[in-house]
């Protein structure tokens, strides 16, 4: 039967004449329904916890149908599509009713397993999808693997399939009044229109940085965001044009303001500022310390080891062989960590360089013999190593050692392991690997320079049996940190055993915190990390308060070498920072900040710029005057970082 015809005998129906489109309003409420769901759970949580405030409701759910409703319309194109080709008799046939009521039934599935992937990851990341969950679809062996080991995946599958077959035959009615009256392909087509217009409109002028700019709490826009649109505007965004979406100076006051953060009373400029090059390129003189020191280096990279856990930082107490280290050592109390991944971490451990947005130079194109750490370190006469208790080959880690001068040891080149998870071999058993090719390196005569990366304070939480105090399964984050907290004591002790100690340098920091939560738009207590030098042959015992970055780690323990040595590394050694030189830069998602004199200045995503005055001891940021030096020091800083990387005056000629 023609479309006509289909219509024509259709004709006696006293329904209104929505034919097709029944059903894509139909899926569209659907999913309108399952997001206000899932809305009203997180807001729930956040109101609860007290992130949130009643006040702020209103806002969250208006702004949230907003997201809401286009990002249902986005998600039902490809079916409007399909309404829009198929003609009636093929899509009324019984074939097509059979093919609508799949339809309904996945996507109904779909729709109530996103309520709980997004409950599941707000509960990590006290946010939406964001770009984390963009990255972590390129890895989907960890990812998966964690999410199983982490949650009862088969549980919520098996819930969201009975769902989706009960809420499909209780609609079983609807869906068939959308067999009738079926529309001709004229009038489909000029719905067709009217819904890719409204599409194209709604993709540009609305975006989801213009509806959070409606609030100043961080959670309230995230409950107000749509955790699809939300993913695919990380998605879109992943690559992006620094320059277009953030404030910028000219080059050469960008230049000036970055040579006056970073000189120190120790430094020398190797160029005039103009010259072509790295301008940052300078001379490191540690002379007046003494002579060079020829010791090994050895850093315990550890896995979202936050301050807030680390007794002698006035964190919960989860680590006593720390703290004991700490007592021993030099301690800095006021460092915070650049970003919220690991990868973030290691660009600031190992190149200095500011984070900015969307992602770390370890995973970027480009991002070959770059000026690093280990271009000083082998210029000293070392041989530096990366050694990585999982398969380096996960954001792309083992790629960019390789392509800066690192030797790379990962899983693939350790026995196989008495206990492992997803992630990689237990804590334990990677110190006693990297003890092991230390001992290979002295035998040789190699002094050692060494990045040692944990991985076992992760979800899933699974820890070898018999531990006192760590519980083999379900002791969750506070299990991550005493376990992990274990095997540094433990390899603290064989270390102290070994002939080559007296000589050793043990470093000891967090890549990061263990979650970003909170009101802010950057939550500053998270990023706080322990930073621990310990060695008491050359080093007293001393707690340090200067505000710093984790990007002054390197720098810092060069210093304590006492090498001479040239630098492109935006660092700075914090042991010659005066008590009010110091600042702190950050990263979340696409808002980046330098913190500095008690006030933050934080740029966010089109060219937005703000400051606010940060309170220490109640942990709260609130709004302040512009201050026009420290958000231009800011832009000065974040751009060179990204300058330099992208036209190469970062990479080694």
């Amino acid at each position: 039967m023609s479309d006509a015809l289909v219509s024509d005998v259709s004709s006696a129906e006293t329904r209104p004449r929505w034919g097709q489109y029944r059903h894509l309003l139909l899926l569209w409420l659907i999913f309108l329904a399952t997001s206000l769901i899932t809305r009203i759970v997180l807001a729930a949580i956040s109101v609860h916890v007290g992130q949130m405030s009643l006040i702020e409701l209103p806002y969250a759910f208006g702004a949230g149908l907003l997201l809401d409703a286009l990002a249902g319309l986005y998600l039902c194109l490809p079916f409007a599509l399909w309404i829009w080709l198929m003609p009636a008799r093929w899509y009324s046939s019984r074939i097509g009713r059979v093919i609508i009521h799949l339809v309904f039934a996945v996507a109904v599935f779909g729709f109530l397993y996103l309520i709980a992937a997004e409950y599941f990851f707000f509960e990590e990341f006290n946010s939406r999808f964001n770009y984390t969950a963009v990255e972590y679809l390129i890895y989907p062996t960890e990812v998966i693997g964690n999410i199983r080991d982490s949650y009862p995946v088969d549980t919520v599958l098996s819930l969201c399939a009975l769902g989706a077959l009960l809420i499909t035959f209780l609609l079983r009615g609807p869906i068939s009044d959308g067999f009738v009256r079926t529309i001709r392909f004229g009038r489909r087509s000029l719905i067709m229109l009217v819904l890719v217009l409204a599409t194209v409109v709604s993709v540009w002028a609305i975006s989801l940085e213009s509806v959070h700019s409606l609030s100043s709490n961080r959670v309230a826009d995230e409950v107000a965001s749509n955790g699809v649109y939300s993913f695919f505007s990380a998605f879109r965004n992943a690559r992006i044009d620094y320059e277009r979406y953030y404030i910028t100076l000219p080059e050469k006051e960008a230049i000036a303001r970055v040579r006056k953060l970073i000189g120190q009373s120790n430094t020398r400029w190797l160029a005039a500022p103009d010259a072509p090059g790295n301008p940052l390129a300078r001379h490191v003189d540690n002379s007046d310390l003494g002579p060079p020191r020829k010791l090994n280096v050895i850093f315990l990279f550890e896995e979202s080891m936050g301050a807030e856990f680390v007794g002698s930082l006035g964190g919960k107490g989860y680590t006593p062989n720390i703290d004991r280290i700490a007592a021993q050592s030099l301690s800095f109390t006021h460092l915070y960590a650049s970003g919220t991944r690991t990868v973030r971490g290691m660009e600031a451990l190992t190149t200095s360089l500011a984070p900015v947005p969307p992602e770390s130079v370890i995973k970027r194109t480009g991002n070959k013999n770059l000026f690093n750490l280990s271009t000083i370190m082998r210029k000293q006469g070392y041989s530096p190593s990366f050694i990585y208790g999982g398969y380096g080959t996960f954001d792309d880690m083992n790629a960019y050692y390789r392509a800066n001068g690192w030797r790379v040891l990962d899983r693939t080149d350790m026995p196989s392991p008495k206990f492992a998870t997803i992630w990689g071999i237990s804590d334990e058993e990677l110190f006693d690997n990297a003890l092991a090719d230390f001992d290979k390196q002295i035998a040789r005569g190699e002094p050692i320079f060494s990045l040692v990366m944990s991985t076992s304070n992760h979800r899933p939480y699974l820890f070898p049996e018999g531990i006192p105090g760590v519980k083999p399964k379900g002791g969750g984050r506070e299990a991550g940190v005493r376990y992990a907290d274990y095997a540094i004591g433990k390899f603290f002790d064989q270390l102290q055993k070994k002939p080559w100690y007296k000589d050793t340098v043990l470093v000891i920091a967090g890549d990061h915190g263990a979650r970003v939560y909170g009101r802010a738009k950057i939550p500053v207590s998270n990023y706080t990390i322990p930073f621990i030098v310990h060695a008491p042959a050359i080093i007293a015992p001393q707690r340090v308060d200067t505000l710093s970055s984790q990007v002054d780690i390197g720098p810092t323990v060069l210093g304590l070498l006492r090498l001479n040595y040239e630098s492109w590394l935006p660092g700075r050694d914090i042991l010659r920072m005066g008590p009010d030189d110091g600042y702190a830069i950050f990263n979340h998602d696409r808002d980046i900040a330098m913190m500095r004199h008690g006030e933050l200045a934080t740029l966010g995503f089109r060219k937005t710029v703000t400051t606010e005055r940060y309170d220490l001891q109640r942990d709260e940021l609130t709004p302040a005057p512009a201050n026009v030096e420290l958000e231009r020091d800011t832009e000065a800083l974040f751009q060179l970082s990204w300058e330099m990387f992208a036209d190469g005056r970062q990479r080694e000629k």
